[in-house]
């Protein structure tokens, strides 16, 4: 029977809760870690074991945490009164008077808020002269996400003035669900002219007894006014993170890459922008149903939630090799996750059956998106 010499608490090197024992050459302290972090062996360390940040992917469920995706352009203002999507899978909304923009902006290398992830944009909210209320969100699909458990949500931000603000993280049951029900237990916190790291924990209520209606979600409402300056604020937002447990671990993106993060957005809007510059890129081509309208059908990079339920444009023409037309409408035709069928809309001049392309009309801002956001 093998035997070993059984650590006394006369020679113990331990000092603390959750120190373990390890060895050197000698009994040896492994200190305890920082909360949600992970123990990997290193066999640079002298006891060959050492505490690490949890950058797992998978773990965060806000899609573009670190703003890192802006398909609908970097400069957005916000109307008064309505949820406005801008970073992409967020939401913004505010009310009062003047003008609201969102703006990406590009940390200075070396700056970001916290060591071990360098961010490259952050989200900037510029309040109107006579704003009241503000919040940033994001809804997170299927109301069965967290249900009946712990979670921790966690972001950085900082203000030009302060002011305090509570999350608010509500269960919607979709279109013909069962009522909003909110999560008890967010905390006020204060925003200072400082970038820090805010943290609530709170239970997600279960959905026992509940009904599940069409395009539910969970959402979390990072940034909800309470008190303060709010008026012609600047509120800059990075790093948000929604996971499970009582910890606020390392953040890290949903897919932990950037490929996987743009996918994961294009699941909910994808728009075919003008990446190259030319002022008359081609995005589509289909027949002309009438003089006034061409049909055109479009492969979508990433299979969309939902059948794409709207869409929007810009400075688009068609074109027959000679002569262009300006699209002055479109609508959907038939909706469809991966190829919907669009209609355009000109004043007149096309020929019926004869195949139009669908281009850039002289802008390199020319677009088509195609939304199913929830």
């Amino acid at each position: 029977m093998a035997t070993g010499r059984v650590p006394t608490t006369a020679n113990s090197p331990l000092t603390a809760k959750g120190d373990l024992f390890g060895y050197s050459t000698t009994q040896a302290r492994v200190a305890v870690g920082n909360d949600g972090e992970t123990l990997v062996a290193d066999s640079s360390t002298s006891t060959g074991l050492r505490w690490q940040a949890n950058f797992s992917a998978g773990k965060n469920k806000i899609i573009n945490g670190d703003m890192g995706v802006w398909q609908r352009g970097t400069s957005i203002n916000v109307v008064s009164g309505n949820d406005i999507h801008t970073a992409d899978r967020f939401v913004q909304a505010w009310t009062g008077t003047g003008t609201t923009t969102v703006t990406r902006e590009t940390f200075t290398p070396g700056t970001a808020p916290v060591a071990g992830y360098e961010g490259s944009y952050f989200l900037r909210t510029t309040m109107g002269s006579g704003a009241t209320y503000v919040y940033v969100a994001q809804k997170i699909e299927d109301v069965r996400t967290f249900a009946g458990q712990t979670i921790t949500i966690s972001y950085w931000a900082k203000a030009s003035s302060s002011f305090t603000t509570r999350g608010v993280y509500r269960q919607n049951f979709g279109t013909g669900g069962s009522g909003n029900v909110d999560a008890s237990g967010p905390v006020d916190k204060t925003f200072t002219t400082s970038w820090v790291r805010y943290t609530d924990t709170v239970t997600m209520p279960s959905i026992a007894g509940k009904t599940i209606g069409t395009n539910s979600f969970v959402g979390i409402y990072f940034a909800n006014y309470q008190s303060g300056t709010v008026a012609s604020n600047v509120i800059d937002v990075w790093g948000l993170q929604v996971e499970a447990g009582n910890t606020a671990t390392a953040f890290q993106t949903a897919t932990g890459t950037i490929q996987g993060e743009l996918s994961a957005c294009q699941r909910y809007y994808t728009r075919l922008g003008n990446s190259s510059g030319n002022a008359n890129q081609r995005f589509g081509v289909g027949p002309a149903t009438s003089s006034t309208g061409v049909s055109g059908t479009f492969y979508l990079p990433v299979k969309l939630r939902v059948p794409v339920s709207s869409i929007d444009f810009s400075t688009l023409q068609t074109w027959d090799g000679s002569v262009t037309q300006a699209v002055t409408a479109a609508a959907i035709n038939a909706s469809s996750d991966l190829n919907p069928n669009i209609n355009f809309t000109v004043a007149s001049g096309l020929t019926t059956k004869q195949f139009y392309e669908i281009i850039a009309n002289s802008s390199a801002n020319a677009y088509i998106g195609f939304s199913a956001e929830l």
